[in-house]
């Protein structure tokens, strides 16, 4: 059995970062993710990335990029104080990968990569 996840999509906003007293950094975002149909109907997934993916998607992804997204689909679950129990369903990214210069006014050829980043 395998559990992965592979998207390309647009960013849908700026990335939040949150430092833990640990050490250990997050990141999430959401992309956005055309179906091909022809409503055009798009798909929303909320990505969470650890450690040095986080801090590459926190240095580098802004809203409107175009983002190649590897990793597996997770489940967020808790129960809130009236006693509903709820879950959500997101991408814990394994690999990140920028797919166009947005911004930058360097060469496609010399996007970094999450990678690069270490």
């Amino acid at each position: 059995m395998v559990n992965a996840v592979m998207l390309v999509g647009r960013v849908g906003k700026d990335p939040e970062m949150r430092y833990f007293e640990s050490g250990r950094v997050k990141t999430t975002f959401s992309v956005a993710v055309n179906r091909p149909t022809k409503e055009r109907e798009t798909d929303w997934f909320d990505i969470e990335l650890w450690g040095r993916q986080a801090e590459f998607a926190g240095e580098y992804v802004r809203k409107g990029r175009l983002v190649g997204v590897e990793g597996r689909l997770d489940f967020s679950s808790w129960t809130d104080d009236g006693g509903v129990k709820h879950a959500r369903p997101f991408v814990n990214g394994q690999n990140l990968r920028l797919l166009d210069n947005k911004g930058d006014n360097r060469p496609a050829d010399s996007i970094p990569t999450a990678s690069d980043f270490d």
